[in-house]
C-alpha cells in the first residue's frame, strides 16, 4: 500500500510495486498551489526526474473528446512514464508546466498556449512510496 506523500524536502520516492529507487526527491516538486491545465488531483508534480531510472512512451490521441473514456484534451500529447525496473505505469509527462520564456509574449500579450512550456512530470501518488533519505535516516538514529 502506498503511503501519503511526504512534505519534507529530504524525502525520496520509490516504486510502490518493486521498491526500486526512482531518484525522485521532494525538492523537485512544484509548490502545492501551482495551477496546471491538466489538473493535479491524486498526483505529485515534479519539475525534474532522473530519466535513466524511468521509461518513456509517447501517447498521441487525436479524437473528439466524447469518444474517449479518459479525456485530457483534443490533440493533446502526453508521454507515459513507467518504472524501468518493473514496467509499472507511474504517471505521465504533460506540457503544461511554467512558460520557458520570461516576460510578455508575442506582441506584448501575456503567456498563451503557443508559448513553449516546461515539461511537468505528473506521478500518481499510489504508484510511489515516500521514503526518508539516507541522511535523514542516519540523523534520526
Amino acid at each position: 500500500m502506498a503511503s501519503a506523500p511526504a512534505s519534507s524536502s529530504s524525502a525520496s520516492y520509490r516504486c510502490a510495486a518493486c521498491g526500486a529507487d526512482l531518484n525522485l526527491s521532494a525538492a523537485q516538486l512544484y509548490p502545492a498551489g501551482v495551477f496546471f491545465e491538466a489538473g493535479n488531483k491524486g498526483t505529485l508534480s515534479f519539475a525534474w526526474v532522473d530519466e535513466s531510472r524511468l521509461r518513456f512512451a509517447a501517447e498521441d490521441r487525436i479524437r473528439p473528446f466524447f469518444e474517449t473514456r479518459n479525456y485530457w484534451g483534443i490533440q493533446r500529447k502526453r508521454t507515459r512514464v513507467s518504472c524501468d525496473a518493473c514496467g509499472r505505469l507511474l504517471g505521465h509527462v504533460y506540457d503544461d508546466g511554467p512558460p520557458v520564456m520570461q516576460g510578455h509574449g508575442q506582441l506584448g500579450m501575456g503567456p498563451s498556449q503557443v508559448i513553449p512550456r516546461r515539461p511537468r512530470y505528473r506521478i500518481k501518488t499510489k504508484a510511489v512510496v515516500a521514503a526518508p533519505s539516507p541522511a535523514a535516516a542516519a540523523y534520526g538514529k
